[in-house]
């Protein structure tokens, strides 16, 4: 792919030093960013013909080329993250990770809070973790109150409220909410103080307080010294925990890597202290194919530039591109030795393989699910002469019990799932007898009539539980709200025969056909939901009007008895002085009186429920 005049000129033009890069569009939106340690050798290299198609796609559309000088490899990598990470360009990777993992966030504000968190936002807070496990993250924000007094209440803090909360009694807070208890500079130490250790960086946070300690004790300010002598003593004895710690066990992220066309699936063994406390996964698609090499170069930084923990060793399944300039970086971050291995044979290689089974066992749960969906919505599309594959299908059933009570159902399925939280239920009205294609022709109007009027658009494709009655009705119900060109189809129980407008005789698919196999799944989703809903006012309307019935019981007394004794059947079997205690002599005796006289409170034959038969 031949790259423009005005960027190949920029490409010659880069200087032999390490930073970053930046491809923009013709409107200057960052197309994709990348790091080098050196910005000339690796600028000549996107003027040879690209060998992932992903990269051809950019140059195709770059106009403008700029870049950013750095004093280093490793500080090259911070710029790229941050740059991926506030600019989002198109072409480079970011994993979507389907776990949310515990965090400490020092939130952005003039007296910072630390708070427990399971999101990382873009707002310019501090994030701390993952911590694995998640009872660490408490144990931690306990750590950080007892030491630096960092504030973990929500309150607006502008110095008003009269007096402090417990925390500050318990030399747990410094009290930034109570004015003169403390001021932004002390609390902005107190938070720098925090950050280090929360990083990990407890080396340069022990040499701090120890020149602190130093210079209170010669200014004669001998609590404060004190205070600090203390400090110094508990964080040196976390860190020897720490380091006893390691060295009883390995600390090792363990990567495994599928990758198969354009979707990759990437997991992640931590493996703390010598044992594997859990498992991510990371899932990635693209539009262009990638190889696990480029995938590991791109994304590693990304994981750790979100990770404040670094392990002693990484164990990779693929070799990365500039390798030791990653390294280089880790080691600045974590303040210490830092090996990525590429292990070849031995238990380290068989933690390897065993990631690289977890990743092959995560791409099929994710990519098989997603596959089949997308092959069921193209089905669709095509057998039933769609404009595009639906993304978005309401169904609707219709159940009553002997012609009484009768519910309508409306589920929502959406972009490859049930949507519970959309589904709807109507209680069918005005109706004298038992009417399918009247209940399903009220049900099909309601909806549309509010969902008009609330959102303004319709769905993708309707779908009736049914033949050709039941549609005709539906269709009915879309004609009087002027959205008849909407698509619709029906779905008969006895041949799963499909049902259409335009088609005179229905539709029969292939019983493996995932489209016909979706329109199942939504129709059965759609009659379970409507015979739970009829059930639910069934039995509500059967257990008040039997106890209605009652001379002498209202709602206060029906929801008394209720209460006590949960029940029809419990209140028939309480005893007559258990009924005087609820209700009072005169009433209790003749509320038992009318239950025990089949005169006045018959039972009525039991019935068959042809709905829970179906």
């Amino acid at each position: 792919m031949t790259v423009v005049a005005q960027v190949e000129k920029r490409l010659r033009e880069l200087p032999d030093r390490p930073g970053i890069y930046i491809f923009r569009d013709a409107d200057k939106k960052p197309l994709y960013v990348g790091k080098a340690k050196s910005l000339r050798k690796r600028g000549a290299s996107y003027l040879r013909p690209p060998e992932e198609q992903r990269i051809g796609r950019m140059l195709a559309e770059a106009r403008e080329l700029d870049f950013v000088v750095s004093g280093s490899e490793a500080e090259a990598l911070d710029l790229e993250n941050s740059w991926i990470k506030s600019k989002r360009p198109r072409y480079n990777i970011r994993l979507r990770d389907d776990k949310t993992y515990p965090y400490l966030k020092l939130t952005a504000e003039p007296y910072p809070q630390l708070a427990f968190t399971r999101r990382i936002r873009d707002d310019g807070a501090d994030y701390f973790g993952p911590y694995l496990p998640a009872g660490l993250a408490r144990k931690a924000i306990k750590l950080v109150q007892q030491l630096f007094q960092i504030r973990v209440c929500r309150i607006p803090i502008d110095g008003k409220l009269p007096r402090p909360c417990l925390y500050h009694d318990m030399h747990r807070c410094l009290g930034p909410c109570v004015d003169g208890l403390t001021d932004l500079e002390t609390y902005g130490q107190a938070v720098a103080e925090a950050r280090l250790f929360l990083s990990g960086r407890h080396d340069q946070l022990l040499r701090q307080l120890k020149r602190r300690m130093l210079a209170a004790a010669e200014s004669l300010e001998f609590e404060e010294a004190a205070r600090l002598r203390d400090m110094l003593r508990e964080i040196e004895e976390i860190s020897v925990r720490r380091n006893v710690s390691s060295l009883r066990g390995e600390d090792v992220d363990i990567y495994g890597v599928q990758v198969a066309g354009h979707q990759a699936a990437l997991t992640i063994l931590v493996m703390r202290g010598g044992r594997v406390l859990d498992r991510r996964e990371l899932f990635w698609e693209g539009e262009d194919e990638i190889d696990a090499s480029a995938l590991l170069s791109e994304v590693l930084p990304q994981i750790y530039q979100a990770t404040p923990f670094i392990p002693k060793e990484v164990h990779l399944p693929a070799p990365i591109d500039e390798d030791d300039g990653v390294v280089a970086w880790l080691e600045e971050k974590k303040g210490e030795k830092v090996y990525v291995r590429y292990p070849c044979r031995g238990p380290k290689a068989d933690r390897v393989a065993l990631a690289m089974r977890n990743a092959e066992l995560a791409f099929k749960r994710r990519f098989r699910t997603e596959h089949r969906g997308t092959a069921a919505v193209r089905s669709l599309a095509r057998h039933l002469e769609l404009a595009e594959p639906p993304q978005r299908i309401e169904g609707f059933d219709i159940s009553h019990f002997q012609g009484a009570e009768t519910v309508a159902s409306l589920v929502v399925w959406e972009a490859g799932r049930m949507r519970k939280g959309e589904y709807r239920s109507f209680n069918i009205r005005d109706l004298d007898k038992a009417d399918d294609f009247a209940s399903m022709r009220q049900a099909v109007e309601r909806r549309y009539r509010r969902r008009l009027e609330e959102v303004g658009a319709m769905p993708d494709l309707v779908l009736i539980d049914g033949g050709r009655g039941q549609l005709n009705a539906a269709l009915e119900a879309l004609s009087v709200l002027g959205v008849e060109e909407t698509p619709i189809v029906a779905l008969a129980k006895r041949d799963e025969e499909l049902y259409l407008p335009a088609l005179p005789q229905p539709l029969r698919l292939a019983k493996e056909d995932y489209g016909l196999q979706l329109l199942q799944e939504i129709r059965d989703e759609s009659h379970r939901f409507a015979v739970s809903r009829h059930r639910r006012r069934r039995k509500a309307k059967t257990l008040t009007s039997r106890i209605d019935r009652l001379s002498g019981i209202g709602p206060k007394r029906r929801k008394r008895l209720l209460s006590h004794f949960a029940s029809f059947a419990g209140v028939q079997r309480a005893t007559e002085e258990e009924l005087v205690d609820i209700l009072g002599q005169r009433l209790g005796s003749s509320v038992f009186s009318q239950l025990h006289s089949q005169e006045e409170v018959g039972e009525s034959p039991p019935q068959v429920d042809r709905e829970a038969a179906k």
